[in-house]
């Protein structure tokens, strides 16, 4: 399932959708489109948010299921899985169990949801994840889906560090290995806990591939705002083939959520990462 186009209605420039509607006519199309977006994920129910505050709930469903829809080449699929990410990071249990419920809905898969928040448990913190997860698996648990869900773990305790290692000097080339190399004894912690911990017990788990698995990463931390990780996973998501229009779609799916101030900065930073790889 894909969101629709608003192609005839918007023209896209980078990450924001400039307006052209020109009249009421091509403004019914935002309420249209967006309108169809948010039946595809939630059905025909009412908006919950609705009830009390009808002005900023339209708001907010015309900017994320029309202009962000637009502004995003991604799919369903991943729009979601961003989204999920991106409200564990800034815990919102209200709107994390309906995007759940959504993502489901067009299709996502449990464990899809499931490896997503398990990506990003080393860079917001195990507290915040578990929290996350207790969301999700409420979902699961009305829905009849049996918990726990299968293992994905594909690393032991006598490979996992190098394992891990591996997966960085791929992606972040020998630099790793000096890094290693230089860091300080006091500081070893950090560094065995980043090979063994963020990349041999996560990033090589299944169900999701190494491009999105580093295209959450840096969902989540776009929304905490870390920057100099950040540019560091902007890096990453190019090595592993994630191009500047992904990465800025991820974004704009986080936008709704973390608001203009952080999205500028992200938005920065990657324009700062790839004029230093020209």
């Amino acid at each position: 399932m894909k969101f629709v186009s608003v192609a005839k209605a918007v023209a896209l420039t980078g990450l924001f959708a400039v307006s052209i509607w020109g009249g009421e006519a091509l403004a019914m199309d935002r309420v249209t489109i967006s309108d169809e977006n948010y039946a595809a994920l939630f059905g025909g129910a009412p908006m919950e948010e609705a009830k009390n505050d009808p002005e900023l709930a339209n708001t907010m469903k015309r900017f994320v299921y029309g202009e962000i829809a637009a502004a995003s080449n991604l799919d369903t699929k991943h729009k979601q899985l961003v989204t999920i990410v991106v409200l564990a990071t800034t815990q919102n249990e209200k709107l994390l169990t309906k995007n759940v419920e959504g993502a489901l809905n067009a299709g996502v898969t449990p464990l899809e949801i499931r490896e997503s928040l398990y990506q990003v448990a080393p860079y917001i913190g195990f507290g915040r994840v578990f929290d996350a997860l207790d969301t999700a698996n409420a979902v699961f648990a009305a829905r009849g889906i049996a918990l726990p869900l299968p293992d994905q773990g594909t690393v032991t305790e006598e490979n996992r560090l190098q394992k891990g290692l591996d997966v960085q000097v791929g992606i972040y080339g020998e630099r790793i290995t000096k890094m290693r190399e230089t860091a300080p004894e006091d500081e070893r912690f950090v560094q065995d806990g980043l090979s063994g911990y963020c990349f041999g017990d996560t990033y090589t788990r299944g169900t999701l591939d190494i491009r999105e698995r580093e295209l959450l990463t840096l969902s989540a931390l776009a929304a905490l705002g870390t920057e100099p990780q950040l540019k560091g996973h902007i890096a990453g998501n190019l090595a592993v083939g994630n191009d500047r229009k992904t990465i800025l779609s991820a974004i704009a799916e986080a936008l709704p959520y973390i608001g203009f101030p952080r999205t500028l900065n992200a938005v920065r930073c990657v324009n700062e990462v790839m004029n230093s790889v020209k």
